[in-house]
């Protein structure tokens, strides 16, 4: 799966949020300065050449609806993580969020005994 600019996420949030949107939906839900309709629209379409978004059509306008469930896109995006900066070692991820305090020795506790239940 590729990897996604911020913009493009924002965007992804929207769809998964919402549901189908039309571009001119889109816009009013985005910060300040707002941007041009085409500049979304672009961004959009892109979206869907990546697979991320698919649209159905009505009359000259499309809908367009994720593709991608958010849960898809974590899994892809935490595999991408741990490739790119763990050596694809998932024991390196954990070590660090370990060495960097953000999960506590219970919290891997429990996590232990969840995987332990699943077999």
């Amino acid at each position: 799966m590729k990897t996604l600019t911020k913009r493009e996420e924002e965007l992804m949030k929207l769809f998964w949020e919402k549901g189908p949107l039309f571009v001119k939906e889109i816009i009013p839900m985005l910060d300040e300065p707002l941007p041009h309709f085409n500049t979304i629209s672009t961004i959009v379409r892109g979206l869907e050449t990546k697979g991320y978004v698919a649209h159905e059509a009505f009359g000259n306008t499309h809908r367009y609806y994720a593709a991608v469930s958010e849960d898809e896109y974590g899994r892809s995006s935490l595999k991408n993580v741990v490739n790119r900066y763990f050596s694809n070692s998932y024991m390196s991820a954990v070590s660090s969020l370990v060495q960097e305090e953000k999960i506590s020795v219970d919290e891997l506790k429990s996590l232990i005994e969840l995987i332990e239940k699943q077999k």
